[in-house]
């Protein structure tokens, strides 16, 4: 797997999403990505009980622990590598999470507007 250049929205480096939980495509804590990635797993997204509440709904279970994956499930509060569509259709339904876009990888303006992750953004 050839990972894509590690760069954000904004053009700058790519920084760390999260260690704790330990995110990213490829379990880096960065939300890089590359072709093999067909879900865009490039937003770094701050989970609330209202979008995984709708994420749980729509069929991704993001909140239920899976020891058998090696997942504990995430909390309210914690920074997750979402997929860029996800995002698009929680912010199209009024449920998007915060984003931190130094974080999240250029490859989600293929499907993100920028200015539609600048409305979420915690900067």
């Amino acid at each position: 797997m050839q990972m894509e250049p590690s760069i954000n929205v904004l053009g700058d480096p790519l920084e760390p999403c999260s260690r704790d939980p330990l995110t990213g495509f490829f379990r880096d804590g960065h939300c890089n990505t590359c072709y093999e990635d067909q879900g865009t797993h490039t937003v770094c997204a701050i989970m609330t009980a209202e979008f995984l509440a709708f994420s749980k709904y729509v069929g991704n279970d993001l909140s239920t622990p899976r020891p058998d994956y090696g997942f504990a499930g995430l909390n309210p509060g914690d920074q997750w590598c979402l997929c860029a569509a996800r995002f698009l259709q929680a912010h199209d339904e009024g449920c998007a999470p915060k984003v931190h876009l130094a974080a999240t990888h250029q490859r989600t303006l293929d499907i993100v507007p920028l200015r539609i992750l600048k409305q979420h953004a915690t900067e």
